[in-house]
């Protein structure tokens, strides 16, 4: 699978997993709820919503019943979150997360979403200082 001009590539981290998905997507969000926070243990999970048939999937993720009608699925190999699927809510729908994107800078956040579970610190994350690599002193191999 190949970027090309309407669609984006990604995977699971150990590559059992790839998928080719549209550019175009209803939604491109940072979700804040907590069962996202829990699921990929990080502060905030990147989405985008297409249609769940124009999702070209290799790879077989395994599944996770995250709630009464939440799939969540992901690479059983090496643990990395791809999809989202709520058929109750958003029927037909598949969220990506884009983080797994090849290039996830060809898709950048257009909204946060899910606010009202946010992590009170991440209001004033973007006040942190930046270090370009990990900050301290080298680290010697043994």
């Amino acid at each position: 699978m190949q970027d090309g001009a309407d669609t984006l590539t990604g995977g699971c981290h150990c590559g059992a997993i790839r998928y080719a998905m549209p550019r175009a997507v209803e939604h491109n969000a940072l979700c804040h709820c907590r069962d996202c926070r829990r699921h990929a243990g990080a502060p905030m999970v990147g989405w985008a919503m297409v249609a769940a048939e124009a999702v070209q999937i290799t790879g077989t993720p395994a599944t996770y019943h995250s709630s009464e009608h939440g799939r969540r699925q992901f690479c059983r190999d090496c643990g990395t979150g791809l999809f989202y699927r709520n058929a109750a809510v958003l029927p037909g729908m598949l969220d990506i997360q884009t983080g797994t994107l090849d290039d996830p800078d060809a898709m950048p956040p257009t909204a946060h979403i899910q606010t009202a579970e946010r992590l009170g610190w991440m209001g004033e994350a973007h006040a942190l200082p930046s270090f370009a690599r990990f900050p301290g002193p080298p680290v010697t191999e043994p």
